[in-house]
């Protein structure tokens, strides 16, 4: 393929044909004989290591960046504000969108207990106070090493608000972040070249591995999961980009194409914060902003989690025959709400912080078994929920602090 067509293509094109293109292939691997899907693993793997290996200096970057350049704390603090009500806000109507969805689906309703689920041994989760000590790093480097995102956006606000309150005594050192965050935006867009050949490695690996075989007594949940993600996205997300912004729906869809793709197929909110800043930008987010907004919505807007958590626990409940009162699924909501925030963005988590609700409201830890054998092909949509609501706050943040980049204001005028 020449450089001319495949600029023409675009990136979210080439990766949507390789997406389909994998499908294909992982349908195949699973009618024929002595090949595996595992093969196509370390394909995917590899593009998942390479996103992952210049998310930390990129978060961190972009943060201090953004944070130093805000010129003063009101405005920071203003922006922060603005972005916790936001990822609160939608995270709370995420949940009660799957509690009430699967109220009324009843996903769990007639499917047998299988005997794996015997063999799931417990894990006990950190209560709250060592949960939120923990957000504290110990030490920085520490932290920046182990890729732990919580503690590094921590340190970057941090520092990014002392750079900004001493001004031009440090002017060096934030122009130094600053360049830093082009060089990593720079080694990012030469990374994301090859998106289109992990993207169809991990889709094989996903259809060859489990097939339909697997999905057909668990349909329900399934569908569950996806229809409260469709519902949460129209009813929560398109509205607020149509009563708060500019923002026209195809230019929306166009821009966030290659961060949702991104999300679906590697199921890794961390890998697609390199694309879904830019598609942020590019959809008038500014540069400020979406610097702040959306490395912490990595991080503590878990909008997909929140979601499936309480689908889950809804699911389980009916499996194992216990009923859940209407107090016990207000508690679902809270729990949900306080698991999802901090459960870093990559793929799984969900999971162990599903331990943190069952533990709470008396639920089995096996019933976790039920959905750990799908848990990749429900983390697709969640995964694609939690980049979507990071950028959509961005976007909102932008404009109710008048924060809009100007070469989007004069395109859209």
């Amino acid at each position: 393929m020449t450089a001319t067509s495949q600029e023409k293509l675009g990136l979210p094109a080439q990766m949507g044909i390789g997406l389909v293109l994998g499908a294909i292939v992982g349908v195949i691997i699973q009618n024929v004989p002595g090949v595996e899907a595992a093969w196509f693993k370390p394909v995917g793997d590899l593009f998942i290591r390479l996103i992952r290996m210049i998310v930390v200096p990129l978060v961190f970057c972009s943060i201090v960046s953004g944070a130093a350049s805000m010129g003063n704390a009101s405005k920071l603090g203003s922006i922060a504000v603005r972005c916790l009500v936001y990822f609160l806000l939608t995270t709370v109507v995420a949940v009660a969108i799957g509690l009430v969805v699967a109220n009324v689906l009843q996903p769990g309703a007639g499917i047998p207990l299988p005997s794996s689920a015997a063999d799931v041994k417990k894990v006990t989760p950190p209560n709250l106070v060592t949960t939120l000590l923990n957000i504290v790093p110990l030490n920085p480097f520490e932290a920046l090493a182990s890729g732990n995102l919580l503690q590094v956006l921590f340190f970057a606000i941090i520092l990014g608000f002392i750079l900004s309150a001493m001004g031009e005594k440090t002017r060096n050192v934030s122009l130094f972040f600053e360049e830093m965050n082009h060089v990593m935006t720079r080694l990012t867009s030469i990374i994301m070249k090859v998106a289109p050949i992990g993207v169809f490695a991990l889709i094989a690996f996903t259809v060859g591995s489990f097939g339909i075989r697997i999905l057909l007594p668990l349909i329900m949940l399934i569908v569950a999961v996806y229809l409260a993600a469709l519902i949460h996205i129209f009813a929560v997300y398109i509205v607020l980009v149509k009563s708060f912004t500019k923002v026209s729906l195809k230019r929306y869809f166009q821009c966030m194409a290659e961060p949702l793709l991104l999300a679906f197929t590697t199921c890794s909110s961390v890998a697609a914060l390199p694309a879904n800043m830019r598609a942020s930008r590019k959809l008038g987010a500014g540069k400020d902003v979406t610097s702040f907004a959306i490395p912490l919505g990595t991080t503590v807007n878990m909008d997909g989690a929140a979601l499936y958590l309480g689908i889950a626990t809804i699911f389980v409940a009916e499996v194992y025959g216990i009923p859940l009162s209407f107090n016990q699924q207000i508690t679902v909501l809270l729990m949900s709400l306080l698991a999802s925030i901090g459960s870093v963005g990559v793929p799984g988590s969900a999971l162990v912080v599903m331990t943190m609700v069952f533990a709470q409201i008396g639920l089995p830890m096996e019933g976790i078994a039920l959905v750990a054998g799908i848990d990749r092909i429900l983390d697709m949509a969640r995964t694609t929920l939690n980049v979507m609501g990071d950028s959509t706050g961005a976007i909102i943040v932008s404009h109710a602090s008048g924060e809009v980049d100007p070469e989007f204001a004069a395109e859209e005028s």
